[in-house]
């Protein structure tokens, strides 16, 4: 396999508000990727799409408490650290208080920026981002070619169980393959039982997981999969909750080995 098929992902950092201090960050490492954005339309969603490592709010924005609490409302997010930046004290104090995990006025954060990211930002450590890519060049085991067989086949539930237990007990970096597939499968599952939330959220998790993966992750098309969930996904955002049950379930599309450039089938 080749080493541009397992291209790592940069690290992800979400400017969330006007943020006038934006141009200060220009000077952070090459492999961080400075996301600016705006709109609060699909502001929740885009930092599971992107697989944001890291928050930095405008605590002066005209919408910071909407920054901040956005993230903390959803399972797929609320773990990524939110940092509030502001010179006005009383603000920062405010904003600890709504949710954000760290709050420095700007000086004070631009001063510590590459170290604070390196200890703090939700992401692949070099180490670990060397691991992975290292793992994703290792056979499939046998149990997640079963587990990716099952998927194919629609046993989206029987997949679940034989992923989560190789997750559970593989301590290598690529484990979170098995996670993102696993919580593909169910979000499948859940449209299956016409369950709009509980196949939402699952999608939304999963694209975290899935966006901090190389395009290829032994053997898995990574890309595809994560291309194919998006679709699924934006077609439960156009259908709505209470047209589920006219999903077209011919977008529920398998699990693709590139090894053969197809689907996993039955052994």
């Amino acid at each position: 396999m080749c080493i541009e098929s397992v291209m790592m992902p940069q690290i992800t950092l979400l400017i969330a508000g006007a943020a006038p201090w934006l141009p200060q960050l220009d000077a952070l490492s090459d492999d961080i990727r400075l996301l600016h954005q705006l709109a609060r339309e699909g502001y929740g969603v885009r930092l599971a799409d992107e697989g944001v490592a890291l928050i930095l709010a405008d605590g002066d924005d005209a919408d910071w408490q909407f920054w901040l609490a956005t993230p903390k409302a959803n399972a797929a997010t609320r773990r990524i650290p939110l940092v509030c930046l502001s010179d006005n004290a009383a603000r920062r104090a405010e904003a600890l208080q709504s949710g954000a995990d760290f709050a420095f006025s700007v000086a004070g954060f631009i001063a510590q920026a590459p170290r604070f990211i390196r200890e703090h930002a939700r992401y692949l450590s070099p180490d670990d981002r060397a691991a992975l890519e290292q793992g994703c060049q290792q056979p499939l085991p046998p149990q997640a070619r079963e587990a990716i067989v099952l998927f194919n086949q629609g046993e989206y539930y029987r997949q679940h169980d034989l992923l989560e237990a190789l997750w559970m007990a593989t301590d290598a970096p690529q484990r979170e393959l098995y996670r993102a597939i696993l919580q593909v499968g169910i979000a499948y599952y859940q449209i299956t039982r016409k369950n709009y939330r509980g196949a939402y959220k699952m999608l939304l998790r999963s694209a975290g997981w899935l966006a901090q993966l190389p395009d290829v992750c032994q053997g898995v098309d990574v890309a595809r999969l994560r291309a194919d969930s998006a679709r699924v996904r934006a077609e439960l955002e156009r259908l709505g909750a209470e047209g589920i049950a006219r999903f077209n379930t011919s977008l529920l599309k398998p699990v693709y080995i590139i090894a053969d450039d197809t689907a996993a089938e039955k052994p």
